[in-house]
């Protein structure tokens, strides 16, 4: 009879233990980039935690209560980051302790993340990597670094800002299984980004930057403002497609439309694309500290102009993109992308394909495949400047030098509206140039002289 009551009694405990545990540290992901460090732990249930800073040693400590680590932290690569270590304690109480020992004083940012698509609740540590020193940060460490542009016979070259979309925590679209691993956005559009920035760098006139150069999250915002500090001509944001429907299928290029996307479908992708500051993370921005009246005025000038410019931009990528890929629209579209929202830099945004169609998919992850979107779009983005020079350009030298004639030859659907869009000209400056009147009709196959500058 006692040695039942025992038996009782112990399952009693086991019980009461199993329930005091409110959340188990499942994982631990760290994600290492140029600017910052993000560590992520991959937890079972929404957490309360507390954390505090220690100094000599510089340390971070989190008490997270009623739960316990099941993740192996020993096995975590710290390269490339400011940490030495990650070590953790069971408290009383059930109170899981983690310390992370820090490599020099810096700033943290915890928060937590509720579940998507791809991953379950989050506790997140950002740390920065530039040292702080009485709670500010240094101005030798923090400074923003511009690209020095390399001079050429004293012209500049066309600087692209390549931005490839999604990263380290956020993987953007999934698509099928190769080899036993589903094939990821964030991996796709970097190995098109690559071989983009050596087809531009290839081309005489032109220089790249990688805003992304390897596995780890931009903020949507920091993306423009990355490409702002290399004094960027354009912003080319490179994408994989994704729909409910796995036989969507075709390439397209965006660009920002004011009012609103141009159909369900560029609804669609602007709510799913602008949600990754959520995956990230990241708060938004904000104009409170413009008068509202000069905020306006500039941004719709500054937005015009550049608007205009990466309609141009996106016309020539889309027609060189329909050489060698399907294309979802025979035209270029328009959605409330905030990648494309800066106003002074042109951008554009490519979707290289619907990685959720099989098909596609299966194209999307050949180096073959995606060095021919890469050249596709960099061939696109080439014919837009060298047909519009950008004043005391290498391009603009080259052009003036040769005296050429830029021609083009028009194809079915053509207008002269849309041709003196595409570069960048005037519906009067094409009739003087190719001597048409108001009553002139384009015939399939005419040549027509671009005037340039």
């Amino acid at each position: 009879m006692v040695s039942l009551l025992i038996r009782v009694m112990l399952i009693g405990l086991l019980f009461v233990g199993a329930k005091s545990w409110a959340a188990e540290v499942k994982n631990v992901r760290i994600w290492p980039a140029p600017d910052s460090t993000r560590v992520v732990f991959d937890i079972s249930a929404p957490v309360n935690f507390e954390a505090i800073r220690l100094i000599n040693p510089e340390r971070l400590v989190i008490d997270i209560p009623s739960s316990r680590l099941q993740a192996a932290l020993s096995k975590l690569d710290l390269t490339g980051s400011p940490i030495k270590a990650i070590r953790h304690s069971q408290r009383p109480n059930n109170k899981l302790r983690l310390v992370l020992d820090l490599k020099h004083k810096l700033e943290a940012k915890l928060f937590t993340l509720k579940p998507n698509q791809s991953y379950g609740h989050r506790l997140v540590i950002d740390l920065h990597n530039y040292q702080v020193s009485g709670g500010k940060v240094s101005s030798q460490t923090k400074q923003q670094v511009v690209k020095s542009l390399p001079l050429i016979d004293n012209q500049r070259n066309i600087v692209i800002a390549i931005d490839a979309g999604h990263g380290g925590e956020d993987p953007g679209a999934l698509g099928p299984r190769f080899d036993g691993k589903r094939l990821r956005e964030k991996h796709v559009v970097m190995a098109i980004s690559k071989y983009l920035q050596t087809e531009l760098d290839s081309m005489p006139g032109f220089e790249s930057e990688l805003l992304r150069s390897g596995d780890y999250y931009i903020g949507l915002r920091d993306r423009t403002t990355k490409a702002r500090q290399v004094n960027a001509d354009l912003f080319v944001s490179v994408h994989a497609d994704a729909f409910t429907n796995p036989k969507a299928r075709g390439a397209s290029v965006w660009t920002l439309s004011k009012s609103g996307a141009s159909s369900e479908m560029g609804r669609w992708l602007a709510r799913k694309e602008n949600s990754s500051d959520l995956i990230g993370g990241i708060g938004g921005v904000s104009l409170d500290d413009k008068e509202e009246d000069l905020a306006k005025t500039l941004l719709d000038l500054s937005m015009t102009h550049s608007q205009s410019i990466s309609r141009g931009i996106a016309i020539s990528v889309h027609r060189h993109i329909s050489k060698m890929a399907r294309m979802h629209k025979d035209h270029v579209e328009r959605a409330g992308f905030a990648v494309l929202k800066s106003p002074d830099i042109p951008s554009i945004l490519v979707e290289t394909g619907f990685i959720s169609n099989p098909d596609e998919a299966a194209k999307l992850r050949t180096p073959s495949y995606q060095k021919k979107m890469a050249k596709a779009i960099a061939d696109g983005i080439k014919e837009y400047y060298y047909a519009n020079p950008v004043a005391n350009t290498y391009i603009a030298t080259l052009v003036a030098a040769k005296g050429q004639q830029i021609t083009y030859k028009v194809v079915r659907g053509d207008t002269l509206s849309e041709i003196a869009l595409r570069y960048n000209t005037s519906i009067s400056k094409l009739r003087t140039a190719n001597k048409l009147n108001a009553k002139s009709v384009l015939q399939i196959g005419q040549l027509l002289v671009i005037p340039t500058g």
